[in-house]
């Protein structure tokens, strides 16, 4: 099973094919998915640190270009984890003071 490392917070494993946010939410990371993992909002955010992940799919491009966000930047509501990776999250419910959001689907 892939392990993620969230920096500050620890490591853990998961079922391949899982989407990151999902598998941060399940393991105590807080992480907010504003729109429910729809990749309309950007606040899943994370920097990508280390691993093997996939491209930025057409939906992430646009939303990024849309909010202007930074192309080193990913949405863990479209990141699938297939393998080990070390992720940073942008955005928390303790960094922001918001609520983390409805939860994305599978």
């Amino acid at each position: 099973m892939p392990k993620i490392t969230v920096l500050g917070t620890g490591t853990f494993e998961v079922e391949a094919g899982t989407k990151l946010v999902l598998a941060l939410e399940d393991n105590g990371v807080n992480i907010l998915h504003r729109c429910g993992g729809k990749a309309k909002c950007t606040t899943c955010r994370v920097e990508i640190l280390d691993g093997d992940f996939c491209e930025p799919n057409k939906v992430e491009k646009h939303a990024f270009a849309e909010k202007g966000v930074e192309d080193y930047l990913r949405l863990s509501c479209q990141v699938y984890v297939n393998a080990d990776m070390t992720v940073r999250p942008v955005l928390t419910v303790e960094t922001s003071g918001m609520d983390a959001g409805p939860r994305p689907t599978e």
